[in-house]
């Protein structure tokens, strides 16, 4: 195997980030949507997993003020299993505690065993459930919260979110 690295989106990913979405989700995102959260949603920021030169798993959040909201997180059917999920986990954390997140939330589905575990290995806690989220099948997601972020970076530095004073 070789070495997976975990780095920024950009807009030349979104076709491959869409297809482990659509191969992933009963209801997944569209193209546009993803196209639209890297070039309009000043609140997202996505992470990739590259092997390769191919992507095989995405993460993403959309951070507002000291919070991150984790929007989702695939890896490919063939590349699950290695821990490419906590890598883009953590590297998503490490990502929004540079930008001063505090705490992060995130919804799964009650039946997403596998999701929780990792969760919670990272510190994240169930607070609470919410009926019948997913319009897919009705089914509950189960809400968590993590409140122990990473020590940012002092030496992060992201273009748009410098400002020149």
């Amino acid at each position: 195997m070789s070495e997976v690295i975990i780095r920024r989106m950009t807009m030349d990913d979104v076709v491959a980030v869409h297809a482990i979405e659509a191969a992933t989700f009963p209801k997944p995102w569209s193209k546009e949507d993803f196209e639209k959260e890297m070039t309009q949603n000043r609140c997202a920021r996505y992470l990739v997993a590259e092997e390769d030169g191919n992507v095989i798993g995405f993460a993403g959040a959309w951070i507002v003020l000291d919070e991150a909201h984790v929007t989702n997180i695939a890896v490919t059917k063939e590349c699950r299993g290695r821990g490419i999920g906590k890598m883009l986990t953590e590297g998503l954390m490490q990502y929004a505690a540079n930008l001063g997140v505090v705490y992060a939330t995130l919804e799964v589905r009650r039946s997403n065993i596998v999701a929780q575990n990792l969760y919670k290995k990272l510190n994240f806690e169930y607070v609470g459930v919410r009926k019948r989220y997913y319009e897919d099948n009705g089914e509950d997601a189960f809400l968590y919260c993590c409140q122990h972020m990473p020590s940012p970076d002092p030496d992060f530095e992201e273009e748009e979110s410098v400002s020149e004073e």
